[in-house]
């Protein structure tokens, strides 16, 4: 069998749909751009409605076909809602990415309890009833994917993310118990955990620090930061049929952070980060 059909089998996603949640800027914005160019019809999630504009815009210019879907997840019924509208205007959901996040970067006692609820309905709760919500959907139609969106702190811990990286750890152990109960669906669920990425959002508080960028420039093996498009071809991939027998597996995309470090001082030389 030739290599682009054998390629085309795998990674297609022609008359697929894709959900993506937090759509509207930074990774979300390049996993839809990365799910329609692999030839899925994606629903664009988010608040801000330039923003959505400005990614159904790029996933047009990507070839592909997006509407948008604005919606509030901080309530169950919110998520419900969504994945109604979802059915609606793309007929079916094939693809869940769930990349919806919120974070207040604080010490613990200085975390509010408004601070707390939301950080944990954004990241943890929306992810949950709208997986929740779409479970149905999918188990009729013979299947799904469902990828969720956690982070290092899935794993480790950092100072000043104590409720962050509690819903992204949970985030973590909640894939696991999806994939185990909803196999029998042919729902596979894995997560992808990024590591130190260089967007609009991360860059003032530590792209643009010296000392933080050089802490995390010095650990990271691959020596640069992480940018967005690192992202697509993980998510491709585990929207895809070459990822069938893969579920319930945390998968860091971190430069190798994660894996471990060296003290010696010839390991490397730290650059700048590239965008």
């Amino acid at each position: 069998m030739p290599i682009t059909s054998i390629l085309q089998r795998l990674f297609s996603l022609e008359g697929k749909t894709a959900l993506v949640t937090g759509a509207s800027g930074g990774l979300g914005r390049v996993m839809a751009v990365a799910l329609a160019t692999a030839g899925a019809r994606v629903g664009i999630h988010g608040v801000k409605a330039e923003k959505l504009e400005e990614t159904r815009q790029a996933v047009e210019q990507a070839g592909g076909f997006g509407v948008i879907l604005a919606a509030s997840l901080h309530e169950a019924a919110h998520c419900r809602k969504l994945a109604e509208d979802a059915q609606v205007a793309l007929g079916r959901v094939d693809i869940l990415v769930n990349c919806a996040g919120a974070n207040r970067r604080k010490l613990i006692e200085a975390v509010t309890p408004e601070d707390f609820d939301t950080i944990i309905a954004v990241n943890l709760r929306s992810a949950f009833f709208l997986s929740q919500a779409l479970h149905p959907m999918m188990r009729n139609q013979g299947g799904g994917k469902i990828i969720n969106i956690g982070s290092m702190t899935s794993t480790l811990g950092f100072a000043n993310l104590s409720v962050y990286g509690m819903t992204k750890s949970a985030l973590a152990q909640l894939t696991k118990t999806m994939a185990v109960e909803w196999a029998r669906d042919n729902i596979q669920v894995n997560c992808v955990a990024p590591g130190f990425m260089h967007t609009p959002l991360t860059e003032e508080y530590y792209w643009k620090d010296a000392h933080r960028s050089r802490w995390m420039l010095d650990r990271i093996p691959a020596r640069r930061a992480g940018i967005p498009e690192d992202l697509a071809g993980i998510v491709i991939w585990l929207a895809s049929p070459a990822s069938s027998y893969v579920t319930g597996q945390v998968i860091a995309v971190d430069g190798g952070f994660t894996a471990g470090g060296s003290w010696e001082k010839d390991f490397g030389v730290c650059q700048p980060p590239t965008l």
